[in-house]
C-alpha cells in the first residue's frame, strides 16, 4: 500500500483589507506592503510579510497573536522604534518609509505615546523627573509642571517625588502611562501593560489607560494575549507569521473624548 505524501502546512493567509473607512474618516496609519527582514544578507528572517493596513484617527485596536507572530515587532515599526525594510508607512501624518533613525525620533516627539511591558523607567530620576525628561528633552518649558498634573491625572499626586525603587510595579506603570500621555500625543502604543502586573492592578491599570485615551481622544494600540481585553476595543487584529490573518470589528465604540485640550 501506497502512503500519501505529507503536505506541507500552508502559510496563514493574509485577512482581506479592512473595510474602507466610512466618510474618509482621516488615518493615523495607513501602511501598504509594509515588510521587516532582520539577520545577515546571507540568512535573512522574514519578520513581516506585506501588511495592509489602515487604522482611522481615534480607533482603539487591540492586537492578538502568539509569541512569535510578529505583533511587537509591528508595533514597533508602526511607532518608529525600527525601520521598515520595504513597504510605505504614514504615521501621524509622516512618511515615516523615508525617514532614518534621526528622523524617526523626531517623528515621534510629541506625537506618539509608548508604554511598555516593562515599564523603562530611570531608576536614578523621580517619577516627576521620569515624566517631564521626555518634553525637557522635545523643548518644553513646562515639563515639570505638566509632569506633575498628568501623575496627578493617573492618581500619583502622593508619589511624585519618589523614584521607581520606591514604587510598586502597578505604580511604576501608572508612571509610564503618565509619561506617554503627558506631551498629549496622537497615538498611543501600549505594548502588554498589564504583562507583569497581578490581575487586580492590571484591570486597574487597563482602566486608567482607556481612560486617559478618552479624555485626549488619542488613537489607541493595545498588544495583549488577553482576548478579554482584545473585546474592550473597538477592533480586533490577529497575526501569525508575520501576517494579519483576521481583521473584526466589536461592538464597542471608542468612548468618546471626556475634556481633549
Amino acid at each position: 500500500m501506497t502512503k500519501a505524501a505529507t503536505q506541507p502546512a500552508p502559510a496563514p493567509t493574509p485577512a482581506p483589507a479592512h473595510d474602507a473607512p466610512a466618510h474618509n474618516a482621516p488615518l493615523a496609519i495607513s501602511a501598504r506592503g509594509l515588510a521587516l527582514t532582520l539577520g545577515s544578507s546571507s540568512a535573512p528572517v522574514e519578520i513581516l510579510k506585506g501588511i495592509d493596513l489602515d487604522i482611522e484617527v481615534g480607533e482603539v485596536v487591540a492586537l492578538l497573536g502568539p509569541s512569535g507572530s510578529g505583533k511587537s515587532s509591528l508595533m514597533a515599526v508602526l511607532s518608529g522604534l525600527e525601520r521598515a525594510s520595504g513597504g510605505s508607512l504614514t504615521v501621524a501624518g509622516q512618511d515615516f518609509a523615508s525617514l532614518d533613525e534621526d528622523g524617526l525620533a523626531a517623528a515621534r516627539r510629541g506625537r506618539i505615546g509608548i508604554v511598555l511591558q516593562a515599564f523603562h523607567l530611570l531608576p536614578t530620576m523621580t517619577a516627576t523627573e521620569n515624566v517631564a525628561t521626555p518634553m525637557e528633552l522635545a523643548g518644553s518649558k513646562d515639563a515639570s509642571p505638566r509632569a506633575r498634573e498628568e501623575l496627578t491625572a493617573v492618581g500619583l499626586a502622593h508619589r511624585t517625588d519618589h523614584y521607581p525603587t520606591q514604587l510598586s510595579g502597578g505604580e511604576q506603570q501608572r508612571v509610564a502611562i503618565a509619561r506617554a500621555t503627558a506631551p498629549r500625543p496622537t497615538l498611543i502604543f501600549a505594548d502588554e501593560p498589564t504583562g507583569n502586573l497581578d490581575a487586580s492592578t492590571g484591570e486597574e491599570i487597563v482602566e486608567l489607560l482607556f481612560t486617559r485615551r478618552a479624555e485626549t481622544g488619542a488613537t489607541l494600540l493595545i498588544i495583549t494575549h488577553d482576548a478579554s481585553l482584545a473585546e474592550r476595543c473597538e477592533r480586533v487584529l490577529t497575526m501569525a507569521d508575520g501576517v494579519i490573518v483576521s481583521d473584526r470589528r466589536t461592538t464597542n465604540a471608542a468612548p468618546a473624548v471626556e475634556a481633549a485640550e
